[in-house]
């Protein structure tokens, strides 16, 4: 991980301490997702958020217990039979598994996490499914083990305010998408700039909030990389669980986006 309160200021969290909380809060996603959190998951979240049920029952129905998503994409995604899909910080496998129904025996999805048991998690589910032409690889979304223009799309779902280094994890899209390639995500930002005070806590940072960028910053952040946006939508209908993330939330303007933006 590398640095950012907003998509361009560098925040004082430390950065090893962010990975090792981030790591074992989505361990903990992974494995029991039953336990509290400072965010919803599970199928109720997914369906409020705009997943089609019916797509739902075609996936193992452990990877949608660990979704810990803030927002729906697939409908911006337009997903083309046939198409190689890359998805950042792909956890327990539901947005991957999801893409694989949607581009087919000819496509391929090639799922990226840095925390070993969500990748575990979904690989073994996506076995035990009988759901091929999907893999699971280790890596940091800021350094994407793909070739150069080798993707037609890049999806993510509320991973990329962990990181602290957004302009490069944008950057790194652009790189591997196609020339017309699309980028979709879902996302948490902020009306207003976080104060240093919320930007130095790793704890908030792993729950989706201290790190989450100011929502101009995030779209200039994006446009910069090369990528047009060209739909841009809030998602009301997310909300954080405890009281201190609700507190933030209300204060700063902390809320769910999901966009869609193309390589030019």
């Amino acid at each position: 991980m590398t640095s950012t309160a907003t998509a361009s200021a560098a925040p004082a969290v430390d950065r090893d301490e962010l990975e090792a909380r981030v790591k074992a809060m989505y361990r903990e996603v992974a494995e029991t997702p039953q336990a509290d959190f400072h965010f919803e998951m599970g199928r109720a979240l997914a369906e409020r958020l705009g997943y089609d049920p019916a797509a739902l029952d075609r996936i193992p129905a452990a990877a949608i217990d660990s979704f810990a998503g803030v927002g729906h994409f697939l409908d911006l995604a337009a997903i083309q039979p046939g198409e190689t899909i890359l998805d950042l910080g792909s956890g327990s496998g539901m947005d991957s598994l999801l893409a694989v129904l949607a581009t087919g025996p000819g496509g391929r999805v090639l799922g990226l996490d840095m925390t070993d048991a969500q990748r575990d998690k979904a690989t073994r589910l996506a076995r035990e499914g009988g759901i091929r032409n999907v893999e699971f690889h280790a890596g940091y979304i800021e350094a994407p083990p793909v070739p150069d223009a080798s993707v037609d799309l890049v999806i993510s779902n509320g991973v990329i305010n962990l990181s602290a280094d957004k302009p490069r994890v944008f950057a790194e899209a652009a790189r591997v998408l196609k020339p017309g390639g699309r980028l979709a995500l879902a996302d948490i930002v902020t009306e207003s700039p976080l104060p240093e005070g919320v930007t130095c806590d790793a704890t908030l940072w792993a729950a989706c909030i201290g790190g989450a960028s100011q929502q101009d910053a995030y779209r200039a952040a994006i446009e910069a990389a090369g990528l047009r946006i060209q739909a841009f939508r809030e998602h009301p209908e997310y909300r954080f669980l405890t009281d201190s993330a609700r507190g933030a939330s209300d204060t700063y303007g902390v809320k769910s986006i999901s966009l869609l933006a193309v390589k030019a």
